[in-house]
């Protein structure tokens, strides 16, 4: 037989083997069904990063992926409010971010489906990373303590604050219960506050706020008084002579001082509440009958006075001329290098302290900012003390948080003062704006990163490099406080303006007017104190020509008054550059 012949016999047997054999047989089972494999859910989630940056809102964590055995499509989804789910990375939800100081690490539930709708759930932990955003540096001289300390400045903010408390909500009930029954009575509780002796400081409650500390020695255990910090008051270190001829803003350039005029308005205020013993009703010079001690009858608020130029005569003085410079010799001849500002030893530890000089000096620099700690997480409308819980503000952060969580709010680090809460509120009023402000951003990342120059060098003098770049931050955030001040000096002059405009009608309010002129000049006399000021000499001496020591509040004068207040608005604009339309809706 041939090889063909015997390859067909034996496909033909094979053959009919398949098919059960000979046709004579009677079983017929038809085609065989494989028996298909069950699918198994998914048994594993992975994450191929498990940090994310705090702050960052909105953040990618990193890629998802699932063990399944089938393989195939996977679909991954998050019981959280917190995080969300993008294709397959897994990320923070839309304006969620992490704090790594209020958790080091987030735990998340992630669920896997296969295509089947088998599922495994898995809980992955996210950890935080721990960014530059908080004004807290360990010290390298003192194991486990804090090289911060600012304690004295903030005692100021508090006794600054105290006393606006006190002449707006206690002067004029002392004077009607019989507790004052003079001017000398005035003049003493005035003092009381300005020239504040030991025996006071010591037993001196805190009213204005409900705080951890109950008295100022709860915050600052040593002495304070404002007189002693106001601009000229201090030995040496100042770029101006202020008590020699220098200051001005306020009648005659060298007419007075910046304590002289402090008195200036504490003897005004005297007169008021000695007619109000004596039943005298005074009239401001638009008529309306005046009932409130603070308000003069030109047109002026010595409440806002007072305050406004505390806070710059003693803050802004103190943080600019003093803490933060970097002079060798002062104005009046002084050698300074070494014993103010950031010449100061970095080598060793202050006697019985965990700091070095300079570590303290540019703590005590950030203090007169007023910014709690943790200032970059507040937002705008928080740190202004106008939360919208529409836009996701929080009532526990109005102005104020308990961010170490005991229960009560300490004003060494909690409670926001000062230039801090204007930043806020100038930022805020150009959110909507093409070029909105980051006051408060710029000067507190610059405290911060200022700062960290000197921590991670503190045991070492600092070269020349990192003097250098520290004295670039010590720029940015002095920049951003004068921008702040000069921005809330534009407010104040559109507002002034705003009432001018009612002058005469149904509308006008003397009062409003009366603050809003004082708020303007307390601050506007501030800008003199600053030495790396964009506003120049020339220019401040025609700021304050324009806006004079009292608004004009005669018809016939008011529409050059007006024009010259505009005139003094487009001076600060034109010195700090600022954007038109924020100048125009400050």
């Amino acid at each position: 037989m041939k090889k063909s012949l015997i390859t067909t016999a034996i496909l033909a047997s094979l053959t009919l083997s398949a098919c059960g054999g000979s046709s004579g047989g009677s079983d017929d089972t038809g085609p065989v069904t494989p028996t298909p494999t069950p699918n198994t859910a998914p048994t594993d989630i992975a994450i191929d990063n498990n940090t994310v940056d705090e702050n960052a809102a909105g953040a990618v964590v990193g890629k998802l992926s699932a063990t399944d055995a089938e393989g195939g499509a996977m679909t991954f989804t998050v019981d959280s409010d917190v995080f969300a789910i993008d294709g397959d990375e897994l990320k923070l939800a839309d304006g969620v971010a992490a704090n790594y100081e209020q958790a080091m690490s987030m735990a998340v539930n992630v669920t896997v489906s296969d295509a089947d709708g088998a599922t495994f759930s898995k809980e992955l932990t996210i950890n935080v990373n721990d960014l530059l955003d908080t004004y807290k540096f360990n010290s390298k001289f003192v194991d486990g303590e804090s090289s911060v300390s600012y304690t004295g400045q903030t005692a100021r903010h508090a006794l600054i604050a105290e006393f606006n408390h006190y002449i707006s909500n206690t002067l004029k009930d002392e004077l009607d219960d019989g507790t004052l029954t003079s001017r000398q009575d005035v003049m003493d509780v005035l003092n009381k506050f300005f020239r504040t002796t030991e025996l006071q400081y010591d037993n001196f409650p805190i009213t204005f706020t409900n705080a951890k500390e109950k008295f100022l020695t709860d915050i600052s255990g040593s002495h304070k008084n404002l007189v002693g910090k106001l601009a000229g008051n201090d030995e040496k270190g100042q770029h101006k002579l202020w008590n020699d001829g220098d200051f001005e803003g306020w009648g005659a350039k060298g007419s007075t001082t910046p304590e002289g005029l402090v008195d200036i308005f504490f003897g005004q205020l005297a007169d008021n509440a000695e007619a109000h013993i004596n039943g005298t009703i005074r009239q401001a010079a638009t008529g309306e009958d005046i009932t409130d001690i603070y308000l003069n009858t030109n047109g002026t608020d010595l409440k806002q006075l007072i305050q406004k130029f505390l806070l710059v005569g003693i803050t802004y003085s103190q943080a600019t001329d003093d803490y933060l410079g970097n002079e060798v010799v002062d104005a009046a001849g002084n050698d300074i290098d070494g014993s103010k500002g950031l010449l100061t030893d970095n080598v060793s530890a202050v006697s019985g302290k965990s700091y070095s000089t300079l570590e303290h000096q540019f703590d005590e620099g950030f203090g007169y900012f007023g910014a709690t700690v943790d200032y970059l997480e507040y937002s705008d409308n928080e740190i202004s003390g106008k939360i919208d819980a529409d836009a996701g503000d929080r009532e526990e952060y109005n102005g104020k948080h308990d961010t170490d969580g005991d229960g009560e709010i300490s004003l060494k680090s909690e409670f926001l003062f000062g230039q801090s809460v204007n930043a806020g509120k100038r930022d805020r009023a150009t959110a909507g704006n093409t070029n909105p402000t980051d006051f408060t951003k710029q000067a507190m990342e610059a405290f911060l990163a200022g700062r960290e120059i000197i921590n991670a060098n503190s045991g070492m003098a600092l070269t020349d490099e990192q003097m250098a770049e520290l004295l670039t931050h010590r720029d940015a955030a002095v920049d951003a406080w004068e921008r702040a001040i000069v921005a809330t000096v534009v407010h104040y002059i559109n507002d002034t303006r705003a009432d001018l405009d009612k002058l005469g009608t149904a509308d006008f309010n003397y009062t409003d007017l009366a603050k809003h002129w004082s708020e303007m000049k307390g601050f506007a006399l501030g800008i003199q104190f600053n030495p790396y000021s964009k506003i120049s000499d020339a220019d401040f001496t025609r700021l304050h020509e324009l806006m004079q020591d009292a608004p004009v509040l005669d018809a016939a004068n008011v529409e050059a008054y007006k024009a010259d207040l505009l005139a003094a608005r487009d001076i600060i604009q034109a010195a700090m550059s600022f954007d038109a339309e924020n100048v125009a809706n400050w």
